[in-house]
């Protein structure tokens, strides 16, 4: 076990004592840093090596006086001399030194004094050698106290989830496999963080079991394994006396981890050295959040992606709980610290009674990552309030059991997670992020504080959790909040077993069919919330989510049910990228969604971004509609006309032909070479992609193609049988049918005069779609949405910014980009209610003036016009000037942000509907 502070004090003030007037490297300095390191209970020869041969600065041979890869280098001196040049001769070591085994730690020392250089934090410390028991903490990392400060993607961390993954394909190919494979990795995995935590002592302890109890070629490795194991879970009473005495030196843990009894593995040479490699990384540095990495790295890449399996970084996670829990807590926590009565004490010692009393579930738990950053930050903000508390008095607490200060615990965490394995390594992660955190308490009140035998385990369920019932893993009048990051399965992209689940939870509602999989963590959350606590306690929830839940249909179908339920959206965080650790980093885009019901006591806040890479920008709302918008809570229906007096909306020409009437430049000239004649039934073409980026492409147009000029063509006759029998080879039936007329399209919209052409997908780095006019010689595919009496002023309202912000609110999403919506965009958008004529005719010449500034580049595609990087400034002032006839005709003169336009769009459209057949929702039953 680890010693308390006081007691390296104490070691400190005699080893102090000892080496006073000593002066001699040569003859004294080995002896010397073996008692330093006994000062923390350390043996140096476990560690450490003096004489460490390399290769100095500019390759001369060297010897490091004392080296302890990945950690520390220590270069001494004789009594007097200088240390900077200590430090120097130190820092020309490095170059011969591999980059897995640099350390952090350079010490320096002449016996007087002792000089301590943090090479991460740049960090230094001096103190003589009488004053080294007032700054034992500047050596704590021997004792495996100091942490590091754990960064995202850290090296260290990305390596040992390689290291372990290694391991785990050695002994799943070697035919150890499945559950006791699962659980085998995961002691192993207890085992390595123990041993660099003062779990284990002395530190190294695990690895010099593996060294000097077990042979070279492993195969005795399972077996003795196995043995280490049983100790484990054996009270140190109750141990049989005959074992090996280096196996009973290690402590007593329970916790079930150890429990069951499994078939010892084959190992062999390869694996024993796997092993020791593992051992060989500093596992106390690992970040408990990134064992979601060691799952995914170890997964099978088509299990993954059947799973949906997304694991987070800490900086996305806290996206969710400082919204929904966290802020809040500090903030309760910093008013009561500025409190000055006399209660303060007990206000205080009340508020760490409701910290230990909260419950989390996170029912999608994967491998705890949301459970464990929770955890981290509510003992962070704990050990806040016993220093708090304590502040008067903390010496005594430091001479009392810690232990008895500390309230919260992993037992308040509780999740439900359909693969064992990842079950498994949230269990473990648990205790491993609670042990961090006792190490962290014991460093700020100078006593060891662990909690081994482990009594209490986070409740990790193995289940399906949208068929489970989450009552049962913890009732709904215990809980308090529920958070987590539900599969990532599209619509289209579920299996069967997957719809089965989203019909049954969602009671077989209509259109469930089109719902993201993790939708169906909304219905039963919304129904383990009504069932909860009272309303002077509800119970609140966040998800991450697929952006396409508030987006298109499906935010009609998930959240008209929602809202009826009395449950409201109380945070969110508009669409971004959410980054993985994982090996294959996923980067999908995202919403983040705090939902709950009744009143809470912190304004309703949208976090904003420019784009889905930027920083978010958060801004308070009254109400957070479906869409992430501050606006009414209504969800869009699909109209098939619009709301307001304008031309209808069509989508172009559908051949359904198999490619046969569609042609690049150079397939068009090969064709008319053999076929002269069908010269004049060829039409431009275009679809989203052609139209943007003045791609050239053609269609064979027969429509209007007399018979008896078709039948001297014999090339397009061999393209019109083909037609036909695609389409009666069909698998749809209105598509068989269409073959009796294999000349036609499936569905036809050919123009007689100018048309106005919106693209279907759009890029979202663009302010504005680039809505234009096409002549009736191009044929529009059904890749576009064509509205064929659109006057200027149609076309100026439709390239606005008020139009823009109301697609960029409702409109689906391919990935990130825009998804134009003819029934949920078009036909719902409210449109200036009775512009005067001057309004429209302003409107008119800024539309225009659009046109014109497209036509001052005729070698440029609207795809290099509308880029933000290369936009020509005039057209960029002719939309600002369009924009601004716009917003008067809608009687405003612009908005400080797009939140605010479509959170006036949102009111007009309840105005121009007149909630005839959409109710508005109050977040009330």
């Amino acid at each position: 076990m680890s010693l308390s502070w006081n007691e390296i004090r104490t070691r400190a003030l005699r080893f102090s004592e000892e080496w006073a007037g000593t002066t001699s490297e040569s003859g004294e300095a080995k002896s010397f840093w073996d008692a330093l390191f006994h000062v923390y209970g350390v043996q140096r020869r476990r560690i450490a090596a003096f004489e460490h041969y390399v290769k100095s600065k500019g390759g001369n041979p060297g010897f490091i006086d004392l080296f302890w890869p990945g950690v520390l280098i220590a270069e001494h001196k004789s009594r007097g001399k200088d240390l900077n040049r200590a430090y120097s001769q130190a820092m020309d070591y490095f170059p011969g030194i591999p980059d897995r085994d640099l350390p952090r730690y350079v010490i320096v020392s002449d016996f007087d004094r002792i000089r301590v250089h943090d090479l991460e934090t740049s960090e230094d410390a001096e103190f003589s050698l009488f004053e080294f028991q007032d700054n034992v903490e500047k050596l704590g990392f021997i004792a495996g106290y100091e942490q590091r400060v754990f960064r995202e993607q850290d090296p260290v961390n990305k390596e040992a989830a390689e290291k372990l993954a290694q391991l785990h394909d050695a002994l799943h190919n070697a035919g150890y496999q499945g559950h006791r494979l699962e659980i085998y990795l995961v002691r192993i995995l207890f085992c390595l963080f123990a041993e660099d935590t003062g779990i284990f002592m002395p530190r190294g302890a695990f690895y010099d079991f593996l060294e000097q109890c077990t042979r070279d070629d492993g195969s005795d490795l399972g077996a003795r394994l196995n043995e280490l194991f049983d100790v484990l879970d054996t009270p140190e009473s109750q141990r049989m006396a005959s074992r090996d005495e280096r196996l009973l030196a290690f402590p007593h843990v329970n916790g079930a981890l150890f429990e069951e009894t499994l078939r010892t593995p084959a190992f062999d040479s390869r694996m024993r050295r796997l092993l020791m490699e593992c051992c060989s990384l500093d596992w106390g540095q690992i970040s408990p959040a990134i064992f979601g990495s060691l799952f995914q790295g170890i997964m099978d890449a088509e299990v993954r992606r059947r799973l949906g399996a997304h694991y987070t970084s800490e900086q996305n996670i806290l996206k969710v709980i400082k919204p929904l829990f966290l802020d809040e807590l500090r903030e309760e926590f910093e008013n009561l610290l500025g409190r000055r009565s006399t209660d303060r004490k007990s206000k205080l010692r009340a508020f760490q009674g409701k910290l230990s009393s909260l419950n989390w579930i996170d029912p999608a738990a994967g491998c705890g990552n949301f459970l464990v950053i929770t955890y981290r930050e509510i003992r962070q903000l704990e050990l806040e309030v016993i220093q708090a508390i304590h502040a008067a008095d903390s010496q005594q607490l430091a001479l009392n059991v810690v232990e008895h200060y500390v309230k919260v615990d992993v037992d308040q965490f509780h999740g439900i997670e359909i693969e064992e394995w990842p079950a498994q390594i949230a269990r473990v992660a648990m205790w491993l992020i609670d042990h961090q955190m006792n190490i962290k308490v014991s460093k700020v009140f100078g006593d060891a504080f662990v909690r081994i035998p482990l009594v209490k385990s986070a409740n990790i369920v193995q289940a399906n959790a949208l068929q489970a019932d989450w009552g049962d893993v913890l009732p709904p009048d215990r809980c308090d909040y529920v958070l987590g990051n539900p599969p990532f399965a599209g619509a289209k992209y579920m299996s069967k077993e997957q719809r089965s689940d989203i019909k049954a939870v969602s009671n077989d509602m209509k259109s469930h069919g089109l719902l993201d999989y993790c939708t169906g963590w909304y219905f039963k959350a919304v129904e383990y919330l009504k069932t909860g606590r009272p309303q002077d306690r509800p119970i609140r929830a966040a998800f991450v989510s697929t952006n396409s839940i508030t987006q298109g249909e499906q935010a009609g179908i998930l959240w008209d049910w929602v809202l009826d339920q009395g449950v409201e959206i109380q945070f969110a965080h508009k669409t971004f990228q959410w980054n993985s650790e994982a090996r294959g980093k996923a980067a999908v885009h995202c919403v983040i969604i705090g939902f709950g019901q009744g009143p809470i006591a912190r304004k309703k806040i949208i976090f904003e971004y420019d784009t889905p890479r930027s920083e978010p920008t958060a801004v308070f709302a009254e109400t957070i509609n479906p869409y992430l918008a501050d606006g009414p809570n209504v969800a869009l229906p699909n109209r098939r006309a619009p709301v307001c007096e304008v031309p209808p909306i069509r989508i172009g020409n559908k051949p359904i032909d198999g490619g046969q009437y569609l042609f690049t430049p150079e397939e068009k000239s090969a064709f008319l070479s053999l076929e002269p004649g069908a010269e004049p039934y060829f039409r431009r073409w275009i679809g989203s992609r052609e139209y943007i980026n003045n791609i050239e492409r053609w269609c064979l147009w027969l429509g209007n193609c007399p018979p008896a000029a078709m039948r001297k063509m014999p090339h397009v006759m061999r393209r019109v049988e083909a037609v036909r029998d695609i389409r009666a080879k069909s698998d749809s039936a209105p598509t068989r049918k269409i073959a009796e007329t294999p000349t036609r399209f499936h569905v036809e919209n050919i123009p007689s005069e100018d048309y106005l052409v919106i693209p279907k997908v759009s890029s979202e780095r663009r302010a504005y779609i680039p809505v234009g006019y096409m002549g009736p010689e191009v044929l529009a595919s059904d890749l576009v949405f064509v509205i064929n009496d659109a006057t200027p002023y149609h076309f100026g309202v439709i390239s606005s910014l008020m139009h823009m912000a109301w697609m960029r609110s409702v409109c689906g999403r391919l990935e990130s980009r825009y998804r134009y919506s003819a029934k949920l965009v078009y036909n719902n958008f409210p449109w200036p209610g009775e512009p005067g004529a001057n309004q429209v005719q302003r409107i008119e010449k800024t539309a225009l003036g659009i046109i014109e500034a497209r036509k001052a580049h005729p070698d440029a595609s609207l795809a290099d016009l509308y880029d933000p990087l290369t936009m020509p400034p005039e057209l960029l002032k002719a939309h600002r000037d369009n924009d601004k006839a716009v917003d008067a005709a809608y009687g405003v003169r612009g908005f400080s942000t797009e939140a605010e336009r479509t959170g006036f769009l949102f009111q007009l459209y309840l105005k121009v509907t007149g909630g005839s057949d959409q109710e508005q929702h109050t977040g009330a039953e």
